[in-house]
């Protein structure tokens, strides 16, 4: 599989979200990419009440005329109000983005809730009915999942959702959406994982992990 470029990664931070611009690539190429994560692989997460947005430049040294693009492209979800555009020779934006290390995070995620991350997550709490996790890696979840999961948000087919408590009203890996729960075959709800084969998402046992991929791991 090859590794996919990312020009713009968004990041939640306390006060709303880091839009990381690549200062690199093309400017065309930019801004299609974020075009397409606020309309498609994000919008999961850029709906609902207003979201403080801010836009990270690298290095790159961008005109009036090219901050007035992005601030256009933006402002067409009506509830991401921009704080700043700003350019800072310091912050790195790699042209390839390399997998990121796995994140262990805690807490319960409550109805009317999103988490998103970038990379794999290890999620030790509860996702309770009407909450959302999202990753463009691998999501693990050491405790009930009920609510929404979606893995592998930009796109990645091979990304898996496990969970101590599989009970979710709905999963997600790339564009593919799961079956209902009680259509899956499975008698007890403990310990298992999705994955999609040949296009469609199938449910089984954790510790048939290895029958997939042999040299899986959890790192």
């Amino acid at each position: 599989m090859s590794v996919t470029k990312h020009h713009v990664m968004i990041k939640g931070v306390k006060d709303g979200l880091v839009f990381l611009l690549n200062d690199t690539c093309e400017w065309q190429a930019l801004m299609q990419e974020l075009q397409h994560k606020l309309e498609k692989t994000h919008q999961q997460i850029l709906t609902g009440p207003i979201i403080h947005v801010y836009v990270k430049l690298g290095s790159r040294e961008a005109t009036e005329e090219q901050k007035e693009e992005i601030r256009s492209v933006i402002r067409q979800k009506g509830n991401l109000l921009i704080q700043s555009i700003e350019s800072d020779p310091s912050l790195e934006t790699p042209t390839e983005e390399p997998r990121a290390a796995m994140v262990t995070l805690k807490g319960m995620i409550r109805s009317g809730q999103t988490l998103h991350h970038e990379g794999d997550l290890l999620y030790l709490g509860d996702v309770n009915p009407g909450g959302t996790i999202t990753c463009t890696g691998n999501i693990y979840i050491m405790g009930s999942l009920r609510g929404l999961a979606h893995a592998g948000v930009d796109g990645d087919e091979s990304m898996i959702i496990a969970a101590s408590h599989m009970r979710p009203t709905q999963l997600r890996i790339a564009g593919i959406i799961s079956r209902p729960p009680d259509e899956w075959g499975i008698e007890e709800a403990f310990m298992e994982f999705a994955y999609v084969k040949e296009g469609k998402m199938e449910i089984d046992k954790l510790h048939h992990l290895h029958r997939i991929s042999p040299s899986f791991n959890l790192k």
